[in-house]
């Protein structure tokens, strides 16, 4: 039954991005704001779909955290469920950071890069931090959010990657605050997962770290101990049996 609903559910996704990616076209004269406001629906409906097909609910926890300004949100990253959860329900419009090439993958490359999301150049790999500090330093000051995977890709339920600085870095030069962010989405849609599994996601949010005063070492270092010590009460039973190999 699992399997069968699992299935259902990749359906759904590729049924619909295709159509929905060319209404993205349709209303790409429209002014940003409605051009984001459209795009996300279609991450509301995968997860819409997923907690109706197969069962995946989620919850969040320090809501009250999210500043009233813009920030750079730090966040672990163990499935695509969060890549697709922070737009379409976190109140600020965001903007994650990607190599340009995925501007050139059909139909989803479309979308994002008519949402002016901050794309790196990789051939441009000597300035890669520069091109970020100057795109994001646009996207703050326009009242948007700026969201990161520090670890840099999807680690499995239970472990860690190592974290990188350029958030906290970036925070530095522009002044933003940084928000960390803990998810454990990982136990119900693996990476490259075919089976998904029904239970609920939890989304904890830790207090925002004001970067005045720091360097981005110390910054670093703070989000990766909230975030771990925070992965570890709510996954405690995965810790406890990576501690016991």
């Amino acid at each position: 039954m699992i399997l069968l609903r699992s299935l259902v559910f990749h359906l759904f996704q590729l049924l619909t991005v295709i159509p929905f990616s060319l209404l993205c076209l349709l209303w790409a004269p429209l002014r940003l704001h409605w051009r984001y406001r459209l795009t996300i629906a279609w991450p509301r409906m995968v997860i819409a779909a997923a907690r109706l097909l197969v069962g995946i609910h989620h919850e969040i926890r320090g809501a009250h955290n999210l500043p009233d300004e813009p920030a750079i949100l730090l966040s672990k990253h163990q499935s695509t469920w969060e890549t697709l959860f922070f737009p379409a329900y976190f109140p600020r419009e965001l903007c994650y950071v990607f190599k340009r090439e995925l501007l050139l993958v059909p139909f989803f490359g479309w979308g994002i890069g008519l949402l002016r999301m901050i794309h790196i150049d990789r051939r441009r790999s000597s300035d890669a931090f520069e091109q970020v500090v100057a795109q994001g330093a646009k996207q703050l000051a326009a009242g948007r959010s700026i969201i990161i995977f520090p670890e840099g890709t999807r680690t499995p339920a239970g472990s860690q990657g190592r974290y990188r600085s350029g958030g906290p870095r970036l925070a530095v030069r522009t002044g933003a605050p940084l928000v960390p962010i803990a998810v454990n989405s990982g136990e119900l849609w693996p990476r490259k997962a075919l089976i998904l599994r029904p239970g609920l996601i939890t989304v904890s949010i830790g207090p925002p770290i004001r970067p005045q005063g720091r360097s981005a070492e110390s910054l670093s270092a703070e989000v990766e101990h909230w975030i771990e010590a925070e992965m570890r009460r709510l996954s405690p039973h995965l810790y406890a049996e990576a501690g016991r190999k």
